[in-house]
């Protein structure tokens, strides 16, 4: 038996069978429908004023066919909307890129809004968990904004009261799912509100050709390739030091490669000399005339070479101490790059403990003194587990490419990278050189796609460089 009754007869319930099952309700207050029908107007005066600020682009297209109709009949609607069309084709057709900015992209974000994000967000938000149906009532996420670019659509929320971005970033793949996405990436944009990045294609799918080498010399930061917004990437070089971690294939050799290519001039200028280790003989092996002296193979010589340019860190240390607290590359104190091609083999797979010892602790050195005194390290891994190498945390800025599983993208990159969209362990083999990026300065993991440097590019490296040298 099942008895309901409302909140103000409590006082009055007496209760003679214990085994009853008693369900208590609260008073229900009877709403003005006058109140009710003013809230839904003032609501809908709101609604139309933000879409038409929100959207121009799409309320104009819309609207502009229904008032020439209405107001002046079909024997003219039809004239001027086929002008008005005609205009804005005759613009796509001859100039795409400022169509798209300008109208295209904007007529997008307003169709993706209303029919891919508005039409799902509800079961979305409430199959995810990160919304809450309570009492007949829906508490969703509010859908602020939706934007797009080339590649992806930018879809800015505000998060319920009480919501973690970690809510957020443990669902992306729901997300990505939910509304047919191949991936989604969660950004903060402020507090309360997060950014969802869904890609509609993949702009890094093609690969890449070989930079062009730099006119005039620099150890800024280095073009390495592009971005997914077809922006080029610079890596920054000077003053840090980079871990570049993937598996067999996945293109390490091309970040290797694409930064020894962006500093030739600066190492024609002698502001920077690259000390390479090539334990492999496989990868630097090409250029060795690049390198002149400062190029080592076998465990001993890679050693040997750790060594010295740890002596000539410290040297360097001992005159700037109270003199200056950065390093200015110059012919006389140049900024030193050591590149090493698979750090594991000779800090893990080396059978000497003595050269294990000894290249571990020189790394160790570089990684923790190093930089302020124009000495960095840029080295390259397969496996990126602690017991293989145990500097990693060392590195500030870390490049994760396609990895066998997904925990070590955590492992590369830092805790929850991930969560954040850093899919490394989904990159294709069909990619080589794609990888995500995570620097010092920003916990967010940028996708970047290094440029191939061929054998070919190599050669003509090498001629320009030791003919120019002669």
């Amino acid at each position: 038996m099942l008895k309901r009754f409302p909140g103000g007869e409590v006082h009055n319930l007496v209760s003679t069978t214990p085994d009853t099952a008693v369900v208590f309700k609260p008073a229900v207050i009877k709403t003005p429908a006058i109140l009710t029908i003013l809230i839904f107007v003032v609501r809908s005066v709101v609604g139309v004023i933000r879409t038409l600020f929100v959207h121009p682009v799409a309320v104009t297209v819309v609207t502009t066919p229904v008032v020439l109709l209405i107001g002046y009949g079909w024997e003219v609607a039809v004239p001027v909307v086929a002008a008005l069309v005609s205009i804005p084709s005759a613009w796509a057709l001859t100039h795409r890129a400022s169509f798209s900015h300008w109208i295209g992209r904007r007529l997008l974000a307003f169709w993706r809004r209303v029919w891919i994000y508005r039409r799902h967000w509800q079961p979305v938000m409430i199959v995810s968990g990160l919304g809450r149906h309570l009492q007949g009532r829906d508490y969703l996420p509010k859908l602020l904004r939706v934007e797009c670019d080339g590649w992806a659509d930018r879809v800015t929320v505000k998060m319920l009261t009480g919501q973690a971005v970690k809510d957020w970033t443990d669902r992306i793949e729901h997300l990505a799912h939910g509304f047919g996405a191949m991936s989604c990436r969660v950004t903060v944009a402020k507090s309360g509100r997060v950014v969802l990045t869904f890609p509609r294609r993949d702009p890094l799918a093609e690969p890449l050709p070989a930079v062009p080498i730099p006119e005039r010399p620099s150890v800024g930061p280095v073009e390495i390739g592009r971005c997914e917004d077809g922006t080029p990437y610079l890596l920054n070089i000077h003053g840090t030091h980079v871990l570049v971690s993937g598996s067999t294939g996945a293109g390490k050799g091309s970040w290797l490669w694409s930064t020894i290519r962006g500093l030739l001039a600066a190492m024609r200028a002698g502001l920077v000399q690259v000390w390479a280790l090539d334990p492999k003989r496989m990868e630097l092996s090409f250029g060795r005339a690049l390198f002149g002296n400062r190029y080592a193979a076998s465990p001993e010589e890679c050693a040997d070479l750790l060594d010295a340019a740890v002596s000539v860190m410290q040297e360097r240390a001992d005159r700037f101490a109270g003199v200056r607290r950065f390093h200015v590359p110059t012919v006389a104190d140049p900024f030193v790059l050591v590149v090493v091609d698979e750090v594991a083999f000779l800090t893990a797979y080396q059978s000497d403990k003595g050269l294990r010892q000894r290249i571990a602790a020189a790394l160790a050195t570089l990684t923790t003194q190093g930089r302020a005194v124009g000495v960095g390290v840029m080295a390259a891994l397969q496996d990126p587990r602690k017991e293989v190498i145990n500097i990693r945390n060392l590195f500030p800025d870390k490049i994760a490419l396609r990895l066998d599983e997904s925990e070590q993208v955590d492992m590369v990159l830092g805790d929850g990278a991930r969560d954040r969209g850093a899919l490394a362990d989904r990159i294709s083999p069909s990619t080589p050189g794609v990888g995500y990026v995570r620097l010092e300065s920003s916990p967010d993991p940028i996708r970047v796609r290094a440029a191939y440097v061929s054998d070919a590019d190599i050669r003509d490296m090498v001629a320009e460089f030791v003919g120019e040298a002669r």
